[in-house]
């Protein structure tokens, strides 16, 4: 059997770097080769006040962030026109007893342009940007060598924040009175706002984001302090934030209040806006879900029965198979061969071997994909879907992914694995299993048109979950697969394997029948086209 050489191997396993996040596609496709470059990622810690006071509470959260008493916090002032030295803007850090406090302060932009003026920067654990106008900020530390070292804090897992106008410059877009500017850049795909609520600026940022769709708008109110890292939001402090998004052809303009103690993703965000912007999805007409060539595998979790990896094996070729196992996981390495590959040869695969993951470059990497290139079979593990989105949606892995299918191949997957073979995707949410709908986290990898899988069907009680979806997107045809059981999928032929039933959500929009769907057992079988059951042959 062929395994993976050295080189390739650790390129599998050293999987470079943290998540990139990017932007869905202009427009609904299973593939989209034009799709926009993805978003870069966020390291460090981003911590955005949105002016007023700002409390002991906070400033001991940012202080302790920082590196508590090993920190060593830079406050540059430049932004308060006033008096920008003063002296209390150090000393209110005096009560969480960082090691080092200091100002960074530059008259004019010349002197933020010496490299000399900000080496202090290299040490620094933190950043704090004083309040006032956020134009002088940008003014005289735009593209100069504060800039970058700012950035470099953050590459270095540093902490970078700010009250008001130290707020306002984190997003490339910057709102001036109603005027969008530009800022540095550390937080891409939004537009910040501040003293947002007491001041009444909610029609202000909707003005701004309606003028960039694919930018989500973040009002931080005063008091109040968004913290970001990764790509995980949280609240601190004594009001809100408000999260907005532009209306699009088939939703509404979205603003949503996030409370202190709330988490928010902030990906799925950036992604939501982005689709909005893209077109309606899913498709508004009904796909008639058909697999043109090869088969698919869909196993709706839980043990997998011996018969179901028989078939999967032998559409996949028996000992002439070439198996390529992906997991589901948000590990960003994996160390040592998933026990799944051992099985799949066990099973009576030719060849198996496995390819992970967190870095979309690597997966547009020829080198890196080449297990796919000659792929008979494709086996997709369980965990979240969203995963397997964000590694592979629109790279060339995805590409090849259907080229498998298109040279007679079979795809396969159980839980997360199968839900991710529709265009709808089911449970998206990185933040839990429990939501149905996931705006910014719907798209799948689009084995299956027209359809949304869901899994672990009956065992977790879901059918009023996809009878929801199927109100909200009446044209998909909604499949719920039961634990230890598979739907093999050919043409438009779906065929129910294992011990449990598949359920499949095919009435009709204002249909009067209370259960809304068929439901079918081993060995049956159903018309995807036609939202039908096969009926058995009658024996002579």
């Amino acid at each position: 059997m062929m395994l993976p050489s050295q080189s390739h191997r650790r390129a599998i396993i050293v999987a470079a770097g943290l998540l990139s996040f990017f932007c869905l596609p202009r427009a609904f496709a299973q593939y989209d080769a034009n799709a926009p470059e993805p978003l870069p990622a966020i390291h460090g810690t981003l911590f955005l006040h949105g002016g007023g006071v700002v409390d002991d509470a906070t400033r001991e959260r940012f202080a302790a962030m920082a590196g508590g008493e090993k920190s060593h916090i830079i406050v540059i002032p430049t932004a308060d026109t006033n008096d920008p030295l003063n002296e209390k803007k150090i000393r209110v850090w005096d009560p969480f007893h960082p090691a080092k406090v200091e100002f960074l302060h530059a008259e004019s932009r010349e002197q933020a342009m010496e490299d000399s003026f900000s080496r202090s920067l290299e040490l620094a654990t933190g950043v704090w940007f004083s309040g006032g106008k956020q134009t002088k900020l940008v003014e005289i530390y735009a593209g100069t060598p504060v800039e970058k070292r700012i950035r470099d804090l953050l590459l270095r897992n540093g902490i970078v924040g700010g009250t008001s106008a130290g707020a306002a410059i984190a997003s490339k877009e910057m709102l001036v009175f109603d005027e969008i500017r530009t800022g540095l850049d550390l937080l891409p795909g939004v537009i910040i706002d501040q003293h947002f609520l007491a001041k009444g600026r909610t029609e202000r940022l909707q003005r701004a984001i309606n003028r960039h769709p694919t930018k989500v708008g973040l009002g931080i109110d005063e008091g109040t302090a968004l913290i970001i890292r990764g790509r995980e939001l949280e609240v601190l402090g004594q009001s809100t934030v408000t999260v907005c998004m532009s209306a699009s052809a088939n939703r509404p303009a979205r603003c949503d209040l996030l409370k202190p103690g709330s988490r928010a993703d902030l990906m799925a965000l950036r992604q939501a806006a982005v689709s909005r912007a893209s077109g309606p999805f899913p498709s508004i007409s009904v796909l008639k879900p058909t697999v043109d060539h090869g088969s698919l595998v869909i196993v709706g979790g839980g043990s997998l029965p011996k018969n179901v990896l028989n078939r999967f094996i032998e559409l996949a070729g028996n000992e002439k198979a070439k198996i390529v196992y992906i997991p589901c996981t948000e590990a960003i390495t994996i160390d040592q061969e998933p026990s799944m590959v051992e099985a799949l040869r066990k099973a009576g695969a030719g060849e198996a071997t496995w390819l992970h993951t967190k870095d979309r470059t690597l997966a547009d990497d020829a080198k890196f994909l080449e297990p796919l290139a000659n792929a008979t079979g494709i086996w997709f593990g369980g965990g979240r879907q969203w995963n397997l989105v964000d590694s592979y949606l629109d790279t060339e892995a995805h590409r090849m992914m259907h080229k498998v299918l298109e040279r007679g191949g079979v795809i396969g997957g159980s839980s997360a694995g199968a839900s991710i073979q529709g265009d709808y995707m089911p449970r998206g949410n990185p933040l839990g299993n429990l939501d149905i709908m996931a705006e910014g986290y719907e798209r799948g990898l689009g084995f299956l048109r027209g359809v949304a899988i869901d899994q672990h069907f009956a065992q977790r009680n879901r059918f009023a979950d996809m009878a929801t979806l199927k109100r909200t997107y009446p044209q998909l045809l909604g499949i719920g697969i039961d634990e230890g059981t598979a739907l093999v999928v050919q043409k438009s032929r779906a065929e129910v394997l294992g011990n449990g039933k598949v359920a499949f959500y095919d009435r009709a929009e204002g249909s009067d029948e209370i259960e809304g769907y068929t439901r079918l057992e081993r060995d049956e079988n159903y018309d995807l086209a036609q939202r039908k059951l096969i009926p058995k042959p009658v024996a002579e």
